[in-house]
């Protein structure tokens, strides 16, 4: 592995990172404006680790698949089971025993 692709692998991990605090500070900042979002700490680590259990998965992704329409789909898949996942939790539309209502 050489440098080049050290620096590449650093920015899209600190690029992904960037992604998870702006995307949890959303509901935290709403919180200071609405009493619409109420969201309590552990709400805020099950979608940190969701995120992050995301973004592990489209990095080795990357990584692994070397097919591009491949490793695409995979990741158009990773985010659609991400949303799909959250909105059970925060609306229940699949009516699992997990859901938030």
């Amino acid at each position: 592995m050489n440098i080049i692709d050290l620096k590449n692998q650093l920015k899209r991990r600190v690029g992904m990172l960037a992604v998870i605090v702006v995307l949890l500070s959303i509901p935290a900042i709403a919180m200071q404006f609405t009493n619409e979002v109420d969201w309590k700490t552990g709400d805020f680590i099950v979608m940190g680790i969701m995120l992050i259990l995301t973004f592990l998965l489209i990095e080795v992704s990357i990584r692994a698949i070397k097919n591009r329409s491949i490793r695409t789909m995979m990741i158009i898949l990773f985010v659609v089971l991400f949303l799909l996942t959250w909105a059970e939790l925060g609306v229940g539309i699949f009516g699992t025993p997990f859901a938030g209502n």
